[in-house]
Order: structure tokens, then C-alpha cells, then sequence
């Protein structure tokens, strides 16, 4: 899973700005710091839609500094990040995709869409006709 750390800025007006420095379209605020933190998950999937209908490579977490927050995105979100980077490394379309896997272009805008549920089979079947293996493990 992707781990996002978060920047946490003091408002002058009182409450937190909150910022990544990995999605710089991700910003939002709270007036806790627990608020901010709900609204930064928030704020992070959302930004999350713009390079998917841009079709843009999301830029990966970098590594969180010793007590820095960070917002976690699911398994299921970061598997999908992982897809569409690679789709778009290889420069291969969903219909192309989809010939590979022996399914529809639709199955594989599925597996590309934030808002469908998708079980992660099909997320690390996608990577493997694309020469990848999906890795998870448990720490």
C-alpha cells in the first residue's frame, strides 16, 4: 500500500493546511490537526481522479521523515496506481490490454476506475500480460 507523508502547516486564521509534497493538487484543510487529517485522505483520493481521467503517471510516495503524518491509500487504490503507471509506461490502451487479457475494453476500464470495486485478481492479472507481478506482503 501507498503511504503518502503530509505536510501539516499552521493557519494564520487558525486550524491546518495540509499539502503533499508527492500530489501537489491534493490541499485541503481542517481546524485539528485530526480534522486536517480526515480531509488530507480525503483530498488525496480525490486528486487521485485527476490523473486517472488525465491518464497521467501518479507520482509514488516518497519516504516519510521520523514523526511526519502520512495518509495510507487502500490496497485495492494502490494496486490501481500501479496499473495505470505501468499501462501508461508501455504506452498500451485499454483495448490493447484487453486483447491481452482475453476480455473487454469495459472489463479493463473497470480495473482503471477509482469509484468500481475491483477484486485484486484482476489488477495483478492486468500487470502480469504486461510483464510485471504484483508483490504484496504483510510487515
Amino acid at each position: 500500500m501507498f503511504i503518502y507523508p503530509v505536510t501539516l502547516t499552521p493557519a494564520k486564521e487558525g486550524g491546518f493546511v495540509v499539502t503533499f509534497a508527492d500530489i501537489p493538487e491534493a490541499i485541503t484543510q481542517g481546524d485539528t490537526k485530526e480534522e486536517a487529517m480526515t480531509a488530507a485522505k480525503d483530498a488525496l483520493e480525490t486528486a487521485m481522479d485527476f490523473y486517472f481521467e488525465d491518464r497521467r503517471q501518479v507520482p509514488l510516495p516518497s519516504r516519510a521523515k521520523k514523526d511526519q503524518p502520512v495518509v495510507e491509500l487502500a490496497a485495492s487504490l494502490s494496486a490501481k496506481i500501479l496499473l495505470l503507471n505501468e499501462m501508461l509506461k508501455q504506452n498500451v490502451r485499454a483495448v490493447e490490454l484487453a486483447r491481452r487479457l482475453n476480455t473487454t475494453p469495459q472489463e479493463v476500464n473497470r480495473l482503471t476506475n477509482l469509484r468500481h470495486t475491483t477484486r485484486i485478481d484482476g489488477i495483478a492479472a492486468a500487470l502480469k500480460v504486461l510483464g510485471k507481478h504484483l508483490d504484496m506482503r504483510a510487515v
